[in-house]
């Protein structure tokens, strides 16, 4: 199910890893495509038995382009700091990524849409609500505005996942100089004249 990456060095295919990633992360960026148009949100998320639920009204815009195309990619990402280099061009970012395309389902199924939903409240609320999240909540609710809730599902046909590890001897921070790095690169290339 991993797609194809230019930069294979950063390639992540830990799996351990990224379902811990994908299970802790805040926010997932929707992408559909609205006839020629991108249109990208963010979104509150839960992976839960290899795909991704999210929730949203059953009307307006998504719902609109959802029904004549259904095609979706998923971007997941974060970043855990820049790293300097006496070399501009050598400085980067440390970060997991995650790209996953499929196709959005409307969960119909009332028990696989309140598992989603609870997993959603285990995962961003634990332990608020003391007891479990009731079907019928989830069938009658409905928003100020009078819509009723959706549970949309994409279960990835591809995915890819990149991770830059984070090298904390050269984490920036603030006040930190090249001048301080440039006596470090001269004495590593002292030490060792391959550099």
């Amino acid at each position: 199910m991993v797609t194809d990456i230019r930069m294979i060095n950063r390639a992540c295919t830990d799996e351990k890893q990224v379902k811990q990633f994908l299970e802790g992360a805040q926010t997932a960026f929707l992408g559909l495509v609205d006839q020629h148009m991108p249109y990208v949100i963010p979104l509150n998320y839960v992976y839960k038995d290899r795909s991704f639920y999210f929730h949203g009204a059953n009307e307006g815009r998504k719902i609109d382009i959802l029904t004549t195309n259904q095609n979706a990619c998923i971007t997941i990402s974060e970043n855990y700091g820049t790293m300097v280099d006496p070399i501009p061009a050598k400085t980067d970012t440390a970060y997991i990524s995650v790209v996953a395309n499929g196709l959005v389902e409307f969960v119909t199924d009332l028990n696989e849409a309140t598992a989603a939903m609870q997993a959603m409240l285990d995962k961003y609320v634990p332990d608020y609500y003391q007891a479990p999240l009731s079907k019928k909540h989830i069938e009658k609710y409905q928003s100020s505005l009078g819509s009723k809730t959706l549970v949309l599902k994409v279960k990835p046909t591809s995915i890819a996942v990149k991770e830059n590890k984070l090298n904390k001897q050269m984490l920036y921070y603030a006040g930190r100089v090249v001048t301080q790095d440039m006596s470090r690169k001269s004495t590593a290339t002292a030490i060792n004249p391959t550099n």
